[in-house]
């Protein structure tokens, strides 16, 4: 089976790093479907969720990614999120906590700063929501 290297890394810390046989980023044009071999490319990333498929793995690993940047190579791939969370540590109730504090912060904020913080969390609520989505609607099919 082909497989390509895989590296998803947050400012944080790495989120995951191994192989995968395919892979869907959200990236700023859309969702982009990835297989081994695959011409190199860079792309800016948007809030989404991003897949892997595992070899030997039934389930998809997601991974919420607020932003960043892809860059591809024949044989490996790398993600540089802004902010990544991995599908097993989110939540519905405290991401929708999470949208709403950070809509009421970019309401009230009082100078660049506190607007550009607040934007921020405002993406990684919505990587996260949008994520849980997905996982949500894989399991009605």
């Amino acid at each position: 089976m082909d497989v390509m290297r895989v590296e998803v890394v947050s400012n944080e810390y790495n989120i995951y790093s191994g192989e995968a046989s395919f892979v869907v980023v959200p990236t700023v044009q859309g969702e982009l479907g990835i297989y081994p071999r695959h011409e190199p490319i860079m792309s800016l990333v948007r809030p989404g969720a991003l897949r892997l498929q595992i070899p030997g793995e039934k389930e998809e690993v997601l991974v919420a990614v607020s932003g960043g940047v892809l860059e591809v190579q024949p044989d490996k791939l790398t993600v540089l999120a802004d902010v990544a969370v991995r599908s097993s540590e989110m939540d519905q109730a405290r991401a929708e906590e999470a949208k709403k504090a950070a809509e009421a912060g970019i309401a009230k904020a009082a100078d660049d700063e506190a607007l550009a913080k607040a934007h921020s969390a405002l993406a990684v609520a919505l990587a996260e929501l949008k994520t849980l989505d997905y996982i949500r609607s894989r399991k009605h099919q």
